[in-house]
């Protein structure tokens, strides 16, 4: 048994991880101070006595005995980190000190989950670990794309500096279960105005193409790439290579949900890259033979079910 420390643990993805973890055997401390996270994402876990709960903002110090830390902690659409984009720095490049600090202190194994938008909008197509990225330093997304590239400095620093044994991850869009009715993301998005029969928005031509992998096909990859050899830090891409077209996302929403909505476009948000996809050659590789499971429309079908039952009051 390991005792683990998820920071962002309440949120989408960090609830999954927590729930898997458990189920592997672990003690976790579960860290969130509840700015996009959600209590009732593991309130399910409260009862579980290897499991804890600590209300905790990571740009503060936090001292405990840990031997693994995954730190997801960081509001990851564009309508929650350009809410407040100070603080979207802040939680990126300060809680990775703190973060990167406890690690150091308690020879602690670190994963940081970075994104695909460290690439921003990318000049190679499809994006590989070895790419440094396309990005404007003082654009509405520069709060999260820069946020999260300092913070792969300050890992790759610590690791050669301090010995501190790192894992970095770069997460291509996710989709699944415990999204927010708000998320800001294109899947929930979609589903969410699908779901209550308004228009469904698409920002451009729709021309623009994703690739969405579904939430336990991450959380898969991201223990697979905390046990990799110590020799091994990444960063490794971890998503779906399959591509999509927002529009056509659209119309198989609308057509999966019944819906009756009808698609309009709106003006393309600032900064927002023309494609993403990833090469995942790495990561079959080294994460000992992972390759993402779930197709489109099965992880579809319980995503919408679960917002259906949101919007039901459910």
């Amino acid at each position: 048994m390991k005792r683990i420390l998820v920071t962002g643990g309440a949120g989408f993805i960090g609830s999954h991880l927590c729930e898997r973890l458990l189920e592997d055997g672990h003690e976790v401390l579960c860290l969130d101070n509840f700015f996009t996270g959600c209590k009732k994402n593991i309130v399910h876990l409260l009862g579980n006595p290897w499991f804890e709960l600590i209300r905790h903002d990571v740009t503060m110090p936090f001292y405990s005995e840990i031997d693994e830390i995954y730190n997801l902690a960081c509001p990851a659409s564009p309508v929650h980190y350009q809410h407040n984009p100070i603080k979207t720095v802040k939680t990126n490049v300060i809680g990775a000190v703190n973060m990167l600090g406890l690690a150091k202190r308690k020879r602690a194994k670190i994963l940081q989950a970075s994104t695909s938008e460290v690439y921003g909008d990318p000049k190679v197509h499809p994006q590989v670990e070895g790419y440094w990225g396309y990005v404007n330093p003082v654009g509405e997304r520069s709060c999260y794309d820069e946020g999260k590239r300092c913070a792969e400095t300050l890992f790759m620093d610590y690791h050669k500096q301090n010995g501190v044994r790192i894992k970095v991850a770069r997460i291509f869009n996710t989709y699944g279960t415990r999204m927010q009715l708000d998320d800001g993301r294109v899947v929930s998005n979609f589903i969410v105005q699908a779901l209550r029969g308004v228009d469904i928005t698409v920002h451009g031509s729709g021309s623009q193409t994703r690739c969405f992998q579904y939430v336990s096909d991450l959380v898969e990859a991201l223990v697979r790439l905390m046990d990799t050899p110590e020799d091994f830090t990444g960063p490794v891409n971890i998503g779906n290579p399959h591509e999509v077209s927002i529009l056509s996302l659209a119309e198989k929403i609308i057509e999966m949900t019944g819906s009756g909505s009808e698609i309009v476009f709106e003006q393309v948000r600032g900064d927002d890259p023309a494609k993403r996809k990833p090469d995942i050659t790495m990561a079959r590789k080294v994460l000992n033979g992972w390759e993402p499971v779930t197709g489109l429309e099965e992880g579809l079908v319980p995503t919408i079910s679960y917002f259906r039952e949101k919007l039901n009051g459910k």
